[in-house]
């Protein structure tokens, strides 16, 4: 056992009104829930389908002396980087794993080593009934208005609450971060983002602070585009503590749409494409139709001669989902797939948040449709 392993601390169980649930309990582990495991390493889901062994995700939090978070009794750190996973797992190779799914090497919570599921859905109501978890901070009180509002209008199923809210490591510069479920959910939050009185749309000057939000990671968009496909997502800020809000549209609990799907890498490309489809787009993994134009670049021999077959944008980023409709002109840079779902066969570009050498992105061109 190496020395780094014995110094990480092993966590107390989450106090009862905490919105942890035990492993086994009846809610199922969903998309963008946490799972804390014996070394007291919490991780983010990630999809809804995971082999035997495993739950995919990432590391969200973990132990660090100079982390700003506190659990259990000691300090954390944040990892918003996907990739970074590999590194703060670098002495547990069992967390690296290949999944079909997304066609490469990935990481992954072995299920034997999980302790704790924080649901996003139990969450939601737990801080509704136990109200001093949400904090004494103004971003806080903001929360605990969009969860009455949502608890009220008998959606509390269709809503959950990730993020640090989920874990109870929130800060008073907390963003709050909430899920909704399946199309029905999808139609709730649209409507709950247009509640004013709780939600303030992106405006004004406002605008400059969430294209600086989000250029960091999307670099190479124009200032137009970006606020663009930024201003179709689930986003705002709150009254109180002017905190930005997002909610992240996910599938519904039972939706077939990637349980068969396996990719295969073939390499990275760049290229110009138009969205054909955006139906499965609406949730996380986002999944579009689209009819490439112009292939930019590629690491394979001829590809203009398997453009035509490019039928699919697949993102696994979040980022993505919901930013693009039919008609749209996209620049692209991303991994090259072969998808296979069931009968069917054809070829994709995924966006992947596990490349360690490469940051996938698309955005929309300059071009309207």
């Amino acid at each position: 056992m190496s020395r780094r392993t014995r110094s990480t601390p092993r966590p107390s169980p989450p106090s009862p009104t905490s919105p942890a649930r035990t492993v086994g309990s009846p809610l199922a582990v969903r998309d963008r829930d946490y799972l804390l495991d014996r070394r007291g390493v919490i991780f983010k889901v990630i999809g809804d389908v995971h082999p035997d062994s495993h739950y995919l995700g990432y590391v969200k939090y973990h132990p660090d002396p100079k982390g700003d978070r506190h659990l259990f009794g000691t300090r954390y750190r944040q990892n918003s980087v996907v990739s970074k996973s590999f590194g703060i797992l670098a002495d547990r190779p069992e967390c690296y794993l290949y999944s079909p799914a997304l066609g490469c090497v990935i990481t992954g919570l072995p299920r034997q080593d999980t302790t704790h599921h924080y649901s996003a859905r139990h969450a939601l109501r737990q801080l509704h009934t136990h109200r001093a978890l949400a904090g004494r901070a103004l971003v806080g009180r903001d929360l605990l208005a969009v969860i009455d509002h949502i608890i009220e209008a008998g959606h509390a199923d269709l809503f959950g609450i990730t993020g640090s809210f989920l874990v109870g490591c929130h800060t008073p510069r907390s963003d709050i971060d909430l899920v909704c479920y399946g199309p029905t959910g999808y139609q709730a939050a649209q409507h709950l983002f247009t509640t004013q009185h709780l939600i303030r749309p992106y405006a004004g000057d406002d605008l400059t602070r969430l294209y600086l939000r989000r250029a960091k990671y999307m670099a190479g968009s124009s200032f137009d585009a970006l606020l663009r496909q930024e201003q179709r997502k689930l986003q705002g800020l709150t009254p109180t503590a002017d905190a930005h809000i997002n909610c992240e549209p996910l599938r519904d609990d039972d939706d077939p749409a990637f349980v068969r799907m396996t990719a295969k890498e073939i390499g990275d490309v760049t290229l110009l494409a138009r969205i054909t489809d955006h139906t499965h787009g609406l949730a996380t993994p986002a999944l579009y139709g689209i009819e490439v134009t112009t292939i930019l670049n590629a690491t394979i021999d001829e590809p203009d001669r398997l453009a035509p077959r490019i039928t699919h944008l697949r993102s696994y980023l979040g980022a993505y989902t919901g930013a693009f409709r039919a008609g749209d002109l996209l620049h692209i840079a991303g991994k090259l797939v072969h998808l296979h779902d069931g009968h069917h066969t054809g070829f994709g570009v995924e966006l992947t948040p596990w490349s360690t050498g490469t940051s996938y992105l698309a955005h929309l061109t300059a071009q309207r449709p």
